[in-house]
């Protein structure tokens, strides 16, 4: 890992500036506030390795902040990867301990991150966001939904690591598959990444308090009807495809109070399916969905 807050040739993309570190820590780390320590680096495999490493070795405390320029071997669901061009994008890692909350409430924190991150940038960036069950965010390019960013959390240390990519300022001829977008092909108003980022760190210090105000409940804390009202996959057909080679196809019709997708399928049944149990999912068609 290279020297933090300290790119070797700051200015190679004049359109895409560095960011800057020490601006960063000045607006969001305050005596009061969950972020407690924010460090920029210039390249790594991926952020969300590198911090759960810190806190299963004891050496990150919760609100630790770690972006990178540049990730080499960034890490979706199912272990699939997630490449973008150097400084265009968001790439960072959280820590958070959720401490007496029941764990089996943690799962929620995933999802809390999907609408800390499409609240935030639709303030921010003047983008209309919609989150795909269950995590990643999507954006409409040239009338089509299109994958902007994903969100990945791991257990670490006595707390969760959640990571977030965002394509920020990805040309068309950048994106890794026909499937995807950037908040530019999607006209953001800005896309200046440090003003995004604080945005979406603020965002998700505001609702990561509310839920753990209402001890982890995703119902009391209001985290489960606003993940339902920006929750693109509900009330479409689906297919998900499980371990094993079998598939559900049903209509999306609730997230139940454990984050669960609830299919409809044929016959009236109603089956919850939990992010663990899906390979894909997609419109029964074979869509984005």
């Amino acid at each position: 890992m290279t020297p933090p807050d300290a790119p070797h040739n700051r200015w190679s993309d004049l359109d895409r500036p560095p960011l800057n570190g020490t601006a960063l820590r000045r607006g969001l780390l305050r005596p009061d506030a969950l972020w407690t320590s924010l460090e920029v680096v210039e390249s790594t495999g991926s952020t969300n390795t590198d911090l759960a490493g810190r806190a299963r070795g004891g050496a990150a405390d919760e609100g630790t902040v770690l972006v990178a320029e540049e990730q080499t071997a960034g890490r979706g669901r199912l272990e699939r990867t997630w490449t973008a061009p150097p400084r265009s994008g968001l790439f960072f890692s959280v820590y958070l301990e959720p401490g007496d909350i029941p764990v089996e409430r943690w799962g929620w924190v995933p999802l809390l991150a999907g609408v800390a991150a499409a609240t935030g940038l639709a303030k921010s960036a003047g983008v209309d966001m919609s989150l795909k069950w269950p995590n990643d965010l999507l954006v409409t390019v040239e009338g089509e939904e299109r994958k902007t960013g994903g969100i990945l959390g791991e257990f670490a240390g006595d707390g969760i690591v959640v990571g977030l990519g965002i394509n920020v300022s990805l040309r068309a001829d950048e994106l890794p598959a026909p499937t995807a977008g950037s908040l530019a092909l999607a006209g953001a108003v800005s896309t200046d990444r440090e003003t995004l980022l604080r945005a979406v760190l603020r965002s998700l210090e505001d609702w990561y308090g509310r839920w753990k105000a209402a001890d982890g409940d995703a119902a009391a804390s209001g985290l489960q009807a606003a993940y339902a009202a920006g929750c693109a996959t509900l009330d479409r057909t689906v297919r998900a495809e499980l371990p094993g080679g079998t598939s559900l196809v049903g209509e999306a019709v609730a997230i139940d109070g454990d984050g669960r997708l609830v299919l409809s399928t044929e016959g009236g049944l109603q089956q919850p399916v939990s992010a663990g149990d899906i390979v894909h999912l997609r419109g029964a068609a074979g869509g984005l969905t």
